[in-house]
């Protein structure tokens, strides 16, 4: 049993439908104060963060609908709003570690394991754009400098609590006019139509023009799944 803290994009088919199984196991346990499974690490560490299951699934059931599947069974648990969950079972960068080893003879997922700050950086920034401006440009600082470049595990944990923040509003539009950038001579959407689509409708668009025309940048960037998961 594991609900994982690092994105969804990083886990393959059979994983990512697995922790979705798995986190509705832990919310009826939680629910309905079942004895199976209810003293395990993880069962315990979400009791009493309710919203951050649901938000958790939600992430799950957006790079879900991203690979093609659709889900149906919505989490209603509203416990600590807009709180999670202090401790891991393994850090991130662990997480990260452990998939390799476990996908080393696998199929891996959509977003490639990170190999180190610079490589893990370039899948989540368009994620911290929307979020917060001055973080985006310390790590991105950080990263290329001689010592950020070697500390995975420093950006993995920091990028892990910046992307449990919802996106800004007014950093959103800004966010999804450069991931634009990458699909736009794909499309012959003219600027008065793509003004007037709304900003899920956008990422909409920018989700099926950089699968259909296999943009790996976007493709392996978290914001393709993530940013719809907050309701944008």
């Amino acid at each position: 049993m594991r609900i994982w803290d690092i994105n969804p994009g990083y886990l393959n088919r059979q994983s990512l439908l697995g922790e979705h199984r798995e986190l509705h196991g832990i919310v009826s346990i939680i629910r309905n104060n079942k004895k199976g499974y209810s003293k395990h690490p993880e069962t315990l560490r979400w009791v009493g963060y309710g919203w951050a299951l649901k938000q958790r699934h939600k992430l799950l059931a957006s790079e879900m609908n991203l690979r093609g599947y659709i889900d149906k069974t919505p989490v209603l648990l509203r416990t600590k709003p807009e709180v999670w969950p202090e401790s891991y079972i393994d850090s991130p960068v662990n997480q990260i570690l452990i998939l390799r080893r476990k996908y080393k003879t696998l199929e891996g997922g959509r977003i490639p394991l990170p190999k180190n700050a610079q490589h893990i950086w370039a899948q989540h920034k368009y994620s911290v754009m929307a979020r917060d401006i001055q973080a985006y440009k310390d790590i991105g600082r950080w990263v290329t400098s001689k010592n950020g470049s070697k500390d995975l595990s420093k950006v993995a944990l920091e990028l892990t609590l910046l992307l449990r923040n919802p996106p800004e509003a007014k950093l959103i539009e800004n966010t999804l006019l450069h991931l634009w950038g990458y699909v736009s001579k794909y499309t012959s959407i003219s600027g008065k139509e793509l003004n007037s689509l709304s900003m899920k409708g956008l990422l909409s668009t920018i989700q099926q023009l950089s699968l259909a025309n296999n943009v790996r940048y976007l493709i392996e960037s978290t914001s393709l799944s993530e940013l719809d998961a907050w309701g944008i």
